[in-house]
């Protein structure tokens, strides 16, 4: 392996595409690590379901970056599918932690996905990295995700535990699933509307990322949020607005969320998470799209 060399997992993912188009723009050398056999240039193959992975493939490595995990939003939560959410996340999260404690030279960085789910309902309450671990389904995830990087950071690699908002992107996550509604003129705020969202353009993702594998004096929990969370009906009026449509003035009811999407509608839609990116904002991160108008207008001009 080249000297430099960024193994990222989740490659194939919204996010880790975007990443790594960034990466190897820049001519960096990315090895991507996947689940299938045989392996393309460029590739390394690993079972995070199994456990298996051979330390030699990050051998030289100057960073590992791991995205990898099952959607929270893309099934209906039944308790399998609960328990794959999970392990999805802990078992690659454990996988990596424990094959770089292992190593005589690890690499010096880990990179680990974590969500802004680790907050719970903040309500209109500003949280930022220094708040508690929140309650419900998707805070314990969180909590256990993140904690599955333990050996890692105990072998002396400096980790960084990215919590994520909502990445705006018309080619996939959140924004995408909406926008055919919003461009029919139907789009509403969800419950009460006045629930606070986190969210982050994905230049400023990708660009965030990127600035964390160079500070050496950051690891830790990270939130990867834009400065200027908004409720959500404030989220439904800038879609519309960037779209040039008109959205309904009566929210969707909860119940009917609870309906169309179970259990989810709960921790995912209902609740309010107001974050703050305090960590980037003092290490002098300059967001290019801090404005949820301006970053869903080069989101949807994109």
């Amino acid at each position: 392996m080249g000297d430099m060399t960024i193994v990222v997992t989740g490659s194939s993912g919204l996010l880790g595409s975007a990443l790594v188009r960034s990466l190897t723009a820049d001519d960096l050398p990315v090895l991507r690590l996947v689940r299938r056999e045989p392996t393309g240039p460029g590739e390394a193959s690993w079972d995070p379901d199994r456990g298996v992975l051979d330390p030699a493939v990050l051998e030289g490595a100057s960073a590992v970056v791991h995205l990898a995990g099952a959607g929270i939003g893309d099934r209906r939560w039944s308790e399998s599918y609960k328990r794959q959410i999970l392990e999805s996340r802990t078992h690659g999260t454990g996988t990596l932690a424990a094959t770089i404690a292992k190593m005589t030279t690890p690499p010096p960085v880990l990179l680990s996905a974590s969500a802004v789910g680790f907050y719970g309902d903040t309500g209109d309450r500003a949280v930022d990295e220094k708040d508690a671990q929140g309650k419900g389904f998707l805070a314990d995830v969180v909590a256990q995700w993140e904690g599955a990087t333990g050996p890692a950071a105990a072998a002396g690699v400096r980790v960084v535990r990215m919590r994520s908002g909502v990445v705006l992107s018309r080619s996939g996550g959140a924004l995408a699933k909406v926008l055919p509604i919003f461009r029919l003129g139907m789009g509403a705020p969800l419950g009460s509307g006045r629930q606070y969202f986190s969210w982050i353009s994905l230049p400023d993702w990708v660009a965030a990322v990127r600035f964390l594998l160079t500070r050496d004096d950051i690891s830790g929990p990270v939130n990867l949020t834009s400065p200027q969370p908004v409720t959500n009906a404030e989220y439904t009026k800038a879609i519309g607005r960037a779209l040039k449509r008109a959205t309904m003035p009566i929210p969707t009811p909860g119940f009917a969320l609870r309906l169309a999407l179970g259990e989810f509608a709960d921790e995912g839609v209902l609740i309010g998470q107001r974050v703050l990116p305090r960590v980037l904002l003092d290490a002098g991160f300059p967001f290019t799209q801090p404005a949820l108008d301006d970053a869903l207008a080069a989101t949807l001009a994109a």
